[in-house]
């Protein structure tokens, strides 16, 4: 399907209001025309950069970060598609281990509290590969892997995304060990937790993205 520039700015308002449905401003500390006004300028990001996704992918979604939007808040917001039971945790992160998860530094993330991750892809040729293996492959096709906030952005934009067999490893965010973090399904919700960088798992991909954009419009590839 060819998406227009309508489609595509149709698309961006879908998002914001399931981040203002979430309540996403109060998690901000920030009132909701002051939320508004943050995100408002990835709208001619989203029209200008935002590209029709072959089958499978996603064109982009709306990325709140990690300062104003934490996955231990975020988390819990999520459900698999049709489903309302509440995406959680992994009890295997201790208090505050999460947050030592920073997206690596070849991914140059753009600056500021937003941004959209573009072109993504679950990581279809990456299933039961491990993701030390994964990352090499993904570089090859100049992407480069999703971080944890943009894993929890993709489902909470596109809760199909995150289906049996088609889960997937966000090697975008490492805090200097071996663990990767991951979502995946349990107990018939999403979940966060982590895998080994070197183990495969036959349920697991790799997701990456093929580039990231900031306010500027000034696309930043992968």
């Amino acid at each position: 399907m060819v998406l227009t520039q309508r489609d595509l700015g149709d698309e961006f308002d879908r998002q914001v209001r399931t981040l203002l449905d979430l309540k996403y401003p109060v998690m901000s500390g920030l009132a909701e025309d002051a939320f508004v006004q943050l995100v408002s300028p990835l709208r001619h990001v989203a029209v200008t950069h935002g590209a029709s996704a072959p089958a499978g992918r996603v064109s982009f979604v709306l990325v709140v970060t990690q300062r104003l939007a934490p996955a231990e808040r975020t988390m819990p917001l999520t459900t698999l598609a049709g489903k309302n039971k509440p995406g959680f945790i992994d009890r295997l992160y201790p208090p505050g281990d999460l947050q030592r998860f920073k997206p690596i530094p070849e991914l140059e993330i753009p600056a500021g509290d937003a941004y959209l991750a573009l072109d993504i892809d679950r990581g279809g040729q990456t299933l039961n590969v491990t993701p030390d293996k994964a990352m090499s492959t993904i570089t090859e096709q100049g992407r480069t892997p999703l971080t944890v906030d943009e894993g929890v952005a993709l489902i909470t934009h596109v809760p199909r995304s995150l289906e049996r067999n088609m889960c997937f490893s966000l090697a975008g965010s490492r805090c200097g060990d071996r663990r990767v973090p991951a979502l995946w399904i349990s107990k018939g919700a999403p979940k966060l937790g982590w895998c080994w960088a070197g183990n495969p798992h036959t349920w697991l991909r790799t997701a990456s993205c093929g580039g990231r954009a900031g306010p500027s419009s000034h696309r930043q590839s992968a």
